[in-house]
């Protein structure tokens, strides 16, 4: 059986995981994301798909995570008629995790509408609605893991799920082509792997001697100190005691899926237990609240799911749903702690509550997640001193804090690990969903650890296609047709140069002594742009 492949996303980029794979006699996607990010990344999001989705038969999905999921409603939408396989708890998360993003699309292409009638410019549609979200949702169907079955409508094909060890219900799809009167070839898609001290779930597990190995990056250059829950406690203990100012906040932007439960669950066992003060704990996020509800339903597969079922259910956590409920919290007096989304900070309620607090030195914001290039999240990580959001210019004075030690991804060290334990990979080891140091360095490790040559180690640019055969280095096949600048997308843009460069002009101006030098300043701008 000839087999093709194609990176169709998270190619050179964290985000918008996306392979298709095809046989001759049937096509398939592993996985279809959203790209996340910089606006130029995001925007790959309206461009066609590089296929036809009336082609696809079979869509295997590895978990819920938006940038995994999130062009599910888009594909359904444009003619996708197949079946949608995944876990039973990533059937039920995408149940409310995909209608929040069609709702978020049409939220943000309304105000981006009204910005463009007052500028005389033509209005855009969203990529999808919650209606498409909720049309798609009739096509998820929920498979057991660790057990064989045949793809339906893609012949010759057989998939397994293995528990990787990510978030609830997260997977890596293990593929068998058959051969034509041979051994069959077996391809195996990391998804993403979850760090070996994960506190909600097992190691990552998965089959061995494969022929092809897509494995994901994003930690591949870090090597960080695999911490237990109760070491991770006592340094968020030490960021709220820190943070406590009798008329602040703690802010946590934080993913409503997985993050916002673990981060929950720490806090309320350290008020119960007297280690941190307490404070009201506001989860301003309709989607985690929905997220959590489906948590306390799959108690029984994490880890120490009691535990986790009591501290969500505490009195403690208070739940903010609508619009009216979060305003509201503006209103609070004295220290409280606000979780809520996005957890790069790049959209959601989190805007609102940091364009409320940013410019405040009573108030702390708590990076818990990888924070993409050119998103506010990563901003704020490197120490800018001004923002924009929503237009407007932010003094930022809050105290920056992170801490890694809720991330979801394991480091290079692990991902090494977790391939040498697949091998030995007689094929290709394809590194996707990482940045390209990320991916370079892990490379490296591969190669350096024997765990592949040099030659099989391959880092896909966005759209490229490979043909695979069994226990044989894949070759790279001519693509008619890319999408734009797929190198480049992932990395700050002009939106982000342009609100660098209007917080520089506004800090010249500022810091002129006075009003001539005010305009002075003003005037060679004028001149500059006159003669450009």
């Amino acid at each position: 059986m000839t087999v093709t492949v194609r990176a169709c996303g998270a190619a050179r980029t964290v985000t918008g995981l996306s392979l298709l794979f095809e046989t001759g006699r049937a096509r398939l996607l592993v996985d279809c994301g959203m790209f996340q990010g910089p606006k130029t990344l995001k925007a790959l999001n309206w461009e066609p798909f590089p296929y036809s989705p009336r082609d696809i038969d079979a869509v295997l999905l590895t978990h819920a995570h938006i940038d995994h999921s999130g062009l599910l409603p888009r594909l359904v939408k444009e003619g996708f008629r197949g079946q949608i396989l995944a876990t039973a708890p990533t059937v039920d998360l995408c149940g409310v995790m995909l209608p929040d993003s069609g709702h978020v699309q049409q939220m943000e292409v309304e105000n981006l509408n009204r910005r463009n009638r007052r500028r005389g410019r033509a209005e855009v549609e969203p990529i999808y609605t919650s209606a498409d979200a909720i049309a798609a949702l009739r096509a998820l169907r929920a498979v057991p893991m660790d057990r064989w079955l045949e793809v339906p409508g893609v012949p010759g094909v057989r998939a397994r799920w293995w528990n990787a060890g990510h978030m609830l219900g997260s997977a890596s799809i293990e593929l068998e082509f058959a051969g034509d009167g041979a051994a069959p070839m077996r391809v195996l898609v990391s998804g993403d792997l979850g760090p070996d001290c994960s506190a909600f779930h097992r190691d990552p597990e998965g089959p061995a001697a494969i022929d092809h190995v897509f494995l994901e990056s994003t930690y591949g250059d870090e090597d960080r100190p695999c911490v237990d829950q109760a070491a991770r406690r006592d340094r968020l203990a030490g960021i709220v005691q820190d943070a406590a100012h009798p008329g602040g906040a703690l802010l946590i932007p934080a993913f409503a899926v997985e993050r916002t439960q673990e981060i929950c669950w720490d806090l309320v066992t350290l008020m119960q237990s007297g280690r941190i003060p307490m404070a009201p704990i506001m989860v301003d996020s309709p989607l985690a609240i929905r997220a959590t509800e489906i948590f306390l339903d799959h108690a029984a597969a994490l880890e120490d799911g009691r535990s986790v079922k009591r501290a969500l259910r505490s009195p403690l956590l208070q739940f903010t749903e609508t619009v009216e409920q979060s305003r509201r919290i503006a209103e609070v007096e004295g220290f409280h702690i606000v979780i809520a989304g996005s957890g790069m900070c790049d959209a959601g309620r989190i805007r609102h509550h940091l364009k409320r607090w940013l410019w405040s030195p009573e108030a702390t914001v708590l990076l818990t997640g990888f924070q993409a290039e050119g998103t506010l999240g990563r901003l704020l990580l490197e120490g800018k001193e001004e923002v924009r959001i929503q237009g407007e210019t932010i003094r930022v004075r809050a105290s920056i804090q992170e801490i890694r030690d809720y991330s979801g991804h394991a480091d290079a060290p692990e991902l090494a690990a977790w391939l040498k334990a697949r091998g030995p990979v007689t094929g290709g080891v394809f590194l996707v969903h990482g940045e390209p140091p990320a991916m370079e360095a892990l490379a490296a490790r591969v190669a350096a650890e024997g765990l592949a040559r040099p030659e099989q180690v391959i880092l896909p640019v966005l759209d490229d296609a490979y043909d695979l055969a069994p226990a044989t280095a894949p070759r790279r096949r001519e693509v008619a047709r890319r999408r734009p600048d797929p190198a480049q997308a992932g990395r700050p843009d002009w939106h982000n140069a342009r609100a660098a460069l209007l917080l520089a002009i506004e800090e010249a101006i500022e810091r002129a002594p006075d009003e001539g030098a005010r305009r002075a300043v003003m005037a060679r701008l004028r001149g500059a742009l006159d003669a450009g």
